[in-house]
């Protein structure tokens, strides 16, 4: 006699619970991004190796590269061809060779200040530096408008950058004008 066959039903998983996703953090995400950025500039480098391992090189000798300063160094323009133009100009490089400062007009090292370094280019022409100073301000006033000397104006910078811009934007401001 036939036995009776229970059928095999499968016996169902709990039900999932749902729940929200979690938000990352920016720093998370952008952890995360590094990580796989890493991941594949490593496979890029590994598959260039490979690419390029048949390519014959020969060793660099050392002493035949050309040495260049550390330090990026403005190359002069051209001279303007107005005197306060030409002025502002020589006294920018007159900052670049000696270096500048802030606080004094001239520091023992030779590093001056904006005013500083008009002052010694202008070589006692007192309305060349008076005009000179003047043109400053004027590049000063448009960029910044609350300065209101140019030794204030150069002592709260902590570095030449700014300075050494604002003396260049002056320099071409003064040979737009033709002075």
């Amino acid at each position: 006699m036939p036995t009776a066959h229970t059928p095999c039903v499968p016996t169902s998983a709990p039900p999932a619970t749902t729940t929200a996703p979690v938000a990352l953090s920016l720093e998370t995400r952008l952890a995360a991004v590094e990580a796989a950025m890493t991941v594949a500039l490593d496979e890029a480098a590994v598959a260039y190796e490979v690419r390029t391992a048949h390519i014959p090189t020969e060793p660099v000798d050392l002493d035949d590269l050309v040495t260049l300063p550390l330090t990026p160094t403005l190359q002069p323009r051209a001279p303007h061809a107005s005197p306060v133009a030409a002025l502002l100009q020589r006294a920018q490089q007159r900052l670049l060779a000696d270096g500048w400062c802030a606080g004094s007009q001239v520091r023992e090292d030779g590093a001056r200040c904006l005013y500083g370094a008009i002052r010694v280019e202008a070589a006692g022409d007192r309305s060349l530096e008076a005009r000179g100073l003047e043109v400053l301000m004027d590049a000063i006033r448009a960029d910044f408008g609350d300065a209101y000397s140019v030794p204030t104006f150069n002592n709260r910078w902590a570095d030449a950058r700014v300075p050494m811009r604002i003396l260049g934007q002056a320099a071409d401001l003064a040979d737009h004008h033709g002075q």
